[in-house]
């Protein structure tokens, strides 16, 4: 496959590595990968740096390269994530990145309700709104309303004053925008949805961190149920 770009030696290596087609425990070596992927031995290698910096490639003189087992991989990485999504193990991969979300956000919330600065919740209960109006309107799988999910959710990770929690916002950006790329996201939300987002922004204006984390957790269970039906 003639790839005259990093990214797209970078994608399509990573995306084999996800999908077991490159199996862990496989050895490459830089002049396979130039001959298969037409590309300069530059590009290859700056590829393979940058899978060894996600831990799914491990270099060894005298060995070549080598395919890691998953543990090794820096499963928050924004790039994993898409390529999981798009492999066979997608659906197994969604559910833990909800198992992730609904373990961690309802307690976001709750902070955020304690520690959020009065311009972080006039903003929430703005995007809650946003939200709200184009849910209303079938308009739930489109851009807007993506861009305002990931707005609203990033927003209650980093209102939590938490820096662990905020760091987060990557697998959870991930999680949201993987649904509507996928086309996993209704045109209209289910119910529930809208009306939680609004809950939660104004438990959290109102500095009500016990009802913040409630109404977050039934939001995203319900969200959870979606996806995983027969949990």
């Amino acid at each position: 496959m003639p790839a005259d770009l990093h990214g797209d030696v970078l994608d399509d290596l990573g995306s084999r590595i996800v999908s077991g087609e490159l199996a862990e425990g496989e050895v490459l070596t830089l002049a396979q990968l130039e001959a298969e992927y037409g590309a300069s031995r530059t590009l290859v290698r700056e590829a393979v740096r940058v899978l060894e910096s996600m831990g799914m490639l491990a270099s060894r003189r005298r060995v070549g390269i080598t395919v890691q087992p998953r543990s090794r991989w820096d499963e928050f990485d924004a790039e994993v994530i898409q390529w999981t999504l798009r492999g066979p193990d997608r659906q197994q991969h969604l559910e833990a990145l909800m198992e992730l979300r609904v373990a961690v956000e309802p307690m976001a919330a709750g902070l955020a309700a304690r520690r959020a600065s009065a311009e972080q919740r006039v903003e929430i209960r703005r995007l809650a709104e946003v939200l709200d109006d184009l849910g209303r309107r079938g308009l739930g799988d489109t851009g807007p309303y993506l861009d305002a999910d990931l707005a609203f959710h990033s927003l209650v990770l980093a209102a939590s004053g938490n820096p662990l929690l905020a760091a987060l916002e990557r697998p959870v950006r991930e999680v949201l925008a993987g649904r509507t790329r996928l086309g996993l996201h209704p045109s209209t939300p289910a119910p529930g949805t809208l009306e939680q987002h609004l809950r939660v922004a104004v438990d959290i204006a109102g500095g009500d961190a016990a009802a913040a984390e409630q109404h977050s957790r039934e939001h995203l269970s319900g969200v959870w149920g979606e996806i995983a039906p027969e949990r």
